[in-house]
């Protein structure tokens, strides 16, 4: 007669070959995944920097009305938010601190050409902090409000752009 299986010490677990199969699996689908998430963030920061380059056009435009002996503002500070309660034309209150900062979301602003007194010109250009990161465009908009894009640094808004 055979003895009855103990099966109080019989070992549970798993083995190494089943561990190494499911870590080959989940390196697998992460490497697929990882590329994909990184396109992903990309096209999230481009339209980041292009609702932001809106932004600016509106503020510009707010900026110019409200204080038309100075015209546009022709500087991030100008357009930020300002410690009081009340705006005024070194601290509008217009766009958010991240954006004044000059950096948001992956992208770095700058802003160019501030032409007269009052000044009656701006152009703002939005570039990818690490480029083919942190995005793959670059953007421009000045006094036409008409925001456009292009594959390498603009100095001129319109050469080598395309409007989006």
């Amino acid at each position: 007669m055979s003895k009855p299986v103990n099966r109080k010490n019989k070992k549970r677990g798993f083995s190494l070959i089943e561990l190494l199969i499911v870590v080959a699996i989940i390196l697998i689908i992460a490497a697929i995944a990882i590329p994909n998430l990184l396109r992903s963030r990309m096209a999230a920061n481009e339209a980041s920097a292009v609702g932001s380059l809106r932004t600016l056009n509106s503020a510009e435009i707010t900026y110019n009305t409200t204080y038309p002996s100075v015209g546009f503002a022709c500087s991030l500070g100008s357009l930020g938010p300002n410690g009081s309660s009340s705006a005024t034309s070194t601290a509008a209150g217009l766009i958010d601190g991240n954006l004044a900062s000059g950096t948001k979301s992956g992208y770095s602003f700058t802003v160019s050409d501030c032409l007269g007194t009052p000044k009656y010109e701006y152009q703002y250009t939005a570039q990818p902090t690490s480029p083919g990161v942190s995005g793959q465009r670059y953007f421009c908009t000045d006094t036409s409000a008409i925001i456009q894009y292009g594959t390498s640094l603009m100095t001129t808004c319109g050469t080598g752009t395309t409007p989006i």
